[in-house]
Order: C-alpha cells, then sequence, then structure tokens
C-alpha cells in the first residue's frame, strides 16, 4: 500500500514539473517590437521655459526619442554666442550678461539650431529662439560735493549727474524725503534742491550743517537709490554748465544705428532761470527734433541716421555738433562733439535678398520633384499597358525577314490575348501583345531606363536639397561667403539630361502652390523665418 502511495506521489510530482516547465514565460513566443520610429528632439514644455531675464541662468536638458540607435549625442550648430555650453549630453547652460539687450529693446530673440545624432548615424535637428529680456538695474549714487549757501538768498544746489550712474543708461530723477527738506527748501525731480533759510536757520546752520538725504529713481522702472550731500554756510555763484552723458568728445556709429546723448542742465539761479537748450550742426541733415525735452533742465539726443546718410563711395561722414544751454542773463555755456557716422550694410534687406535666393533654390528644387513625381506615375502607367498589352490593337504592317505585310486583315482569336494577321491570303502570322511593343510599339527597355532615371534623379534632389536648406536655415550660416556657390551647385542639380526623351512638359504647371508648408512637407528642415 505504501509502495503504491509513493509511485503516485511521484508521477503526480513529475506532471507538475512538466506543465510548469511548458507554461514558463521562457517558452512564451516573443511579440514583434515596433518598427523604429524617426529621431525626435524632445525639449522643456513647461510654458516660458525658453525665456530668460538678464543676469539670470537659463539650463534645461535635451534628449531624443525614436530612430534604431540607442544612444545620443547632441551639438549646438548654429547661432551660437558667447557664454553658451551645451554638451553631448544634451544639458544646455546660458546666463545672459546685463548688457545683452538694450533698454530701448526690452527683449531680444536669439535662434539656436540643436542636433542630434544616434551610434546608427541617424540624425535630426532643430531649431528654438530662446528669449532674452531686459532686467532693470538701480541706479547709483556716488559721493557727491558740499551745498554752500548764503543768507537772505535763493541758494540753489543741483545735484551732479556725473555722480550718479544707472548701468542700464535709463533716464533717473531725484524724488526728495519730505521729513528730511528744511522747512522751505524745495528739491525738484532734475536734482534741483533751492532754499532761502531764515535768520534762525542759517545761525543754526553755522554750527549744525545738515546732511540732506533723497531717492534716484530710474524711469520707467521705478527703481530707487539712497543718496546724500551736506549743505553748509559759505558764499559761492557758479555759472551755469551742463553735463553731457557719456562724457566724450568724439563719437563712432554706424548707419541705422541709435545715437542717444543725454544732457544735465545746471544753473545756480534755479532750474526757472534756465532759458533755451538747443544745438547746431555742421551737417543740415540733422533734424531739429533729434533733442527731445524730458524737463525743464534734462534731454536727450535721439538720433537714427538711415542707410543712405552715408553716399558711396564715401566711408563715412564726420562732422560736429555744438550743443549749448543760455539762461535769462544770456549767459551761456557750449559743448562741441564730433560725429563720425560710418557707411553699413543694410542688415535687414540684406538678409531678405538672401533668404529669397535661399527659398527660390529649394522652391525651384520642389517645383521639379512634383513634376517628377507626375513623370513617374505615367511611366509606370505605360510600362503596365506595355506589359498587359491593349486590347483591340490593329497591325497594319511588320517586316519578318522576307515577308512584308500588306493591308493586312486583323483576326482576334477570342479568350486569347493574340491577333492573327492574314497578308496576301498566303502568309499567317501571330504576334503577341508584349513582342508587339517590341516589334513596332515603344521599347519597354526604354520605358524602364527612364523611370529608373527619374527616381534616381528624385532621391537625389531630395538629399541635396535636404543638406541645402539644413544648412542655411539660418540667417547667420547665410551671411557666408560660400552661400552663393553652393546656390550655383545646388541649381546645377536641377539639371536634366535627356530632357527631350523623358518628354517633360516645358510649359507644365504645378497644381499645388509653393507655400512654406508645401516645402517643408518635402524638405524638413526649411526655415521659413527670414
Amino acid at each position: 500500500m505504501n509502495k503504491r502511495i509513493f509511485l503516485l506521489s511521484a508521477a503526480l510530482l513529475f506532471f507538475t514539473q512538466l506543465f510548469a516547465q511548458q507554461g514558463s514565460p521562457e517558452s512564451a513566443p516573443a511579440v514583434a517590437s515596433n518598427q523604429a520610429s524617426a529621431i525626435k528632439l524632445i525639449f522643456p514644455t513647461q510654458p516660458g521655459w525658453n525665456v530668460i531675464q538678464e543676469g539670470k541662468s537659463l539650463d534645461f536638458e535635451v534628449t531624443a526619442t525614436g530612430g534604431s540607435g540607442s544612444r545620443y549625442n547632441f551639438a549646438l550648430t548654429q547661432g551660437a554666442i558667447e557664454g553658451i555650453k551645451f554638451d553631448t549630453l544634451g544639458h544646455f547652460s546660458w546666463t545672459p550678461n546685463f548688457d545683452f539687450v538694450d533698454r530701448l529693446i526690452k527683449d531680444r530673440t536669439v535662434q539656436l539650431q540643436f542636433e542630434a545624432r544616434n551610434d546608427k548615424g541617424e540624425r535630426v535637428s532643430q531649431v528654438v529662439a530662446i528669449k532674452v529680456e531686459h532686467v532693470n538695474r538701480p541706479p547709483q549714487v556716488g559721493e557727491l560735493k558740499p551745498f554752500y549757501v548764503q543768507y537772505n538768498t535763493q541758494n540753489t544746489y543741483n545735484i551732479e549727474s556725473a555722480a550718479i550712474k544707472d548701468d542700464d543708461n535709463d533716464p533717473t530723477i531725484i524724488v526728495p524725503i519730505v521729513s528730511s527738506l528744511p522747512e522751505g527748501a524745495k528739491l525738484s525731480g532734475q536734482g534741483e534742491f533751492t532754499w532761502k533759510p531764515s535768520i534762525t536757520q542759517f545761525n543754526r546752520l553755522r554750527s549744525n550743517p545738515i546732511v540732506l538725504e533723497f531717492y534716484v529713481e530710474d524711469q520707467p522702472a521705478k527703481a530707487r537709490t539712497k543718496g546724500q550731500f551736506r549743505i553748509e554756510v559759505t558764499q559761492q555763484d557758479l555759472p551755469p554748465s551742463m553735463q553731457l552723458i557719456p562724457s566724450k568728445k568724439r563719437f563712432s556709429y554706424k548707419e541705422d544705428a541709435t545715437i542717444n546723448l543725454k544732457f544735465q542742465l545746471h544753473d545756480p539761479n534755479g532750474e526757472a532761470d534756465i532759458a533755451s537748450f538747443s544745438f547746431l550742426s555742421e551737417n543740415t541733415t540733422v533734424p531739429s527734433n533729434a533733442l527731445v525735452k524730458n524737463t525743464p533742465s534734462q534731454y536727450e539726443f535721439i538720433w537714427k541716421p538711415g542707410y543712405d546718410f552715408v553716399k558711396d563711395p564715401k566711408d563715412s561722414v564726420t562732422f560736429n555738433i555744438t550743443f549749448f544751454v543760455i539762461d535769462k542773463s544770456n549767459k551761456r555755456e557750449e559743448r562741441t562733439v564730433s560725429l563720425s557716422i560710418i557707411n553699413a550694410v543694410n542688415e535687414a534687406e540684406s538678409d531678405l535678398k538672401l533668404f529669397n535666393e535661399y527659398r527660390s533654390s529649394l522652391v525651384r528644387a520642389w517645383d521639379l520633384m512634383e513634376q517628377l513625381k507626375q513623370a513617374e506615375k505615367d511611366l509606370k502607367r505605360k510600362y503596365n499597358r506595355a506589359r498587359k498589352g491593349k486590347k483591340g490593337r490593329s497591325l497594319t504592317s511588320a517586316t519578318l525577314g522576307a515577308a512584308t505585310g500588306i493591308s493586312p486583315v486583323v483576326i482576334e482569336v477570342p479568350a486569347t490575348t493574340k491577333k492573327i494577321t492574314t497578308i496576301g491570303g498566303t502568309l499567317v502570322m501571330t504576334i503577341g501583345t508584349l513582342e508587339a511593343t517590341e516589334v513596332i510599339g515603344r521599347s519597354t527597355k526604354d520605358l524602364v531606363e527612364r523611370l529608373n532615371y527619374i527616381i534616381e534623379k528624385r532621391n537625389e534632389l531630395q538629399t541635396k536639397g535636404d543638406i541645402f536648406a539644413r544648412k542655411y536655415a539660418l540667417k547667420s550660416s547665410r551671411r557666408k561667403p560660400e552661400f552663393i556657390k553652393d546656390i550655383d551647385d545646388f541649381v546645377a542639380v536641377l539639371n536634366l539630361r535627356g530632357l527631350v526623351a523623358l518628354e517633360l512638359d516645358s510649359g507644365w504647371q504645378n497644381k499645388n502652390k509653393a507655400t512654406n508648408d508645401n516645402i517643408s512637407k518635402t524638405f524638413k528642415d526649411f526655415n521659413p523665418e527670414i
């Protein structure tokens, strides 16, 4: 009995292991993997990821998916500027300087072309725009000279603009701290401090000088910095003066560059004593409205000479401008500066011309590919007809050795693709449809050769067009000297040998319009932005 139980247990254990092996995952059929998709670059998706302020760091990771490889190498192929770091693992970092964006522009956009390549040689590129916003910095106030006042006199003190510095070159105003002002004193937004002390105030000032505090506020951001100057008793009379910012005698600018000079006017008799401020230019084309009045004591000279200011063949034009301030007593101060305007290339116009060359070359290639695509369809249809034959073909004459058919009669054989032709009533010949094509009609070999040439030409146009579209996607790359040569080389690819043999219609019109979308569908790296 025990022996039977032992045998049953052993048999049960054997079958249990057998079924377990048959149901194991190793014996399950493998699921076929999907065909590898094209490589795709992946950038951050959160809103505003490509917007950065001056002085702040922009860090992000670029990844890639798809392709048949397992490892990716990343590179920045075009548009790189100083300070940008982008390694082969896809880590991007950049901290734009505070002077990267001009205060009159507010923001600046740079275009960068990223590329990913896997270990199988597959690659993809994409142009990304990064926007850098201007960051306002508060003004700085240096040490100011003391103010010496007289009794029973309207004393006027002007805060030196040279002691006030704004790293962004923003116009600044003075904001008084009312609690620190002596009774009867006033401090204007232009930094003019006026005070006529009473006898009590004057006597107190002899023994206890005043330290007057105020704010310097830039415009239009309203950032503030506190400054101060010392008030003491003295007798001092200063002539009217002006302060030029930046304080230089000679300036050089290219055509179409904005010239921005700031003037701070000072009058010891007060702001109201300033009668006028103007300029005289040796070059009469400088407009009078270039001098802009912000306040009675603060002016800006803003002028932008156009690209036609310097006439060819001159390289530059140099002339003097004299600025002068006059008070009500006809006292005046003058400041003469020298301006040199350098002949420059109209980059916007040049970039537009280069872009039109770039786009028109790709349009010609796209148009030819569309025509070849249609010709390929026609040839395939003719080739299929030549192979299958055409029902009801009438053979009128054929030379076979020494026999020549004259006025033949064609008889169709039912349920076949053959025709029986009786010649002179004595000679009967049977010609299959395909053989008739070779003897009398067009050769199928010729159709195949033309079809192969069209396919080969389309592949060549696709390859050369992709390279050309990607290489000159950015305007900075189109400015290089080799761009024109590459256009000539690319256009040469559009020439077809045997144009007559291909039977292409010279007056062929493309039914599809050459839109940016249609061009991008054919040449994926085409950049429609100028």
